[in-house]
């Protein structure tokens, strides 16, 4: 539909050290989503807190990692669990969407607490990722094994006073999920239909209509996965097996990016002490990419 966008390199961040990868172990998780691999990590869920450190998830052995500027990793918490993405509270909370406990939270020493664990006395199908609006209301997608052959996964909204409403529950694969400025839209990935749909908020977020499709994409190895927004309502797409793309807000691909370390692109965040740089899970590799995003109106490659 449109012409091949722009091309960028990711540039390598940080490496997972060796002490912290695992050999010759097994997980229940790989066991499902990995065909039983032996995997040294499975990298995801890039969140930076409010003094500008990074924590990503190691889904498949229940850890949480803080990175810092310089690229130096410490282990924040190792437990009974499958975090997947994480989203940081205007409070300073960490939450975790767990695949296999429901919607948690973590504090600075490493102590892990649920917040959500069942839906009407029910265990989600296995929670994905998640993010917050200004204010304070929690979004998240359960996904389980849900795809074209079940399209049952959620997305759920967690109010700020506590009331959990479910916004769409026919979704082959709900994945990574992210607002436009305004918070009247909520962009979410469909990983299993290799599309990104676009709901309209209503209500206050309570309630959405006229869901759509915003992208349809394309790839054999898996789908988009981690969304994230730029002030510009530019839709940054992790799509694991396919590079990191960049959509205006019409739609129109500006931008590929492109990693060199493997094909696994999980998921994105912007920094926050330094926003134009995109930071970048790579899970095959065990690595942490960025990239300088060009400013808007600015050509890619002005050195200007």
């Amino acid at each position: 539909m449109f012409a091949a966008p722009p091309s960028l390199e990711l540039e390598t961040f940080s490496v997972l050290p060796d002490v912290f990868r695992m050999k010759g172990r097994r997980s229940d998780w790989a066991d499902v989503n990995k065909s039983g691999q032996f995997l040294h990590s499975f990298l995801e869920g890039p969140a930076f807190d409010r003094d500008g450190i990074l924590h990503v998830v190691d889904i498949p052995f229940g850890r949480i990692f803080r990175v810092d500027g310089s690229g130096t990793w410490e282990l924040a918490a190792e437990y009974d669990g499958e975090p997947n993405g994480l989203a940081f509270h205007a409070d300073g909370r960490l939450f975790i969407a767990d695949y296999k406990h429901g919607i948690l939270q973590m504090d600075r020493s490493g102590a892990i607490s649920p917040v959500l664990s069942r839906v009407r006395a029910e265990r989600f199908r296995g929670c994905n990722d998640l993010t917050f609006d200004t204010r304070g209301n929690l979004y998240f997608t359960d996904q389980g094994q849900s795809g074209h052959h079940d399209p049952s996964g959620r997305v759920y909204r967690l109010s700020a006073e506590g009331q959990l409403d479910c916004l769409l529950a026919n979704i082959p694969s709900p994945n990574g999920l992210v607002l436009n400025q305004a918070e009247t839209i909520l962009y979410l990935s469909v990983t299993r239909a290799n599309a990104v749909w676009r709901l309209p908020l209503l209500e206050g977020g309570r309630l959405t209509s006229k869901v759509g499709t915003f992208l349809q994409l394309s790839g054999s190895l898996g789908g988009p996965d981690g969304l994230a927004m730029d002030k510009e309502d530019g839709l940054v797409v992790a799509h694991s097996g396919l590079a990191v793309w960049l959509f205006d807000r019409l739609g129109e691909p500006s931008l590929r990016l492109r990693p060199q370390t493997g094909p696994f692109t999980t998921n994105v965040a912007f920094g926050i002490h330094d926003p134009s740089n995109l930071y970048v899970t790579e899970a095959s590799s065990g690595t942490i990419l960025r990239a300088a995003m060009p400013k808007p109106g600015r050509s890619l490659f002005s050195h200007s």
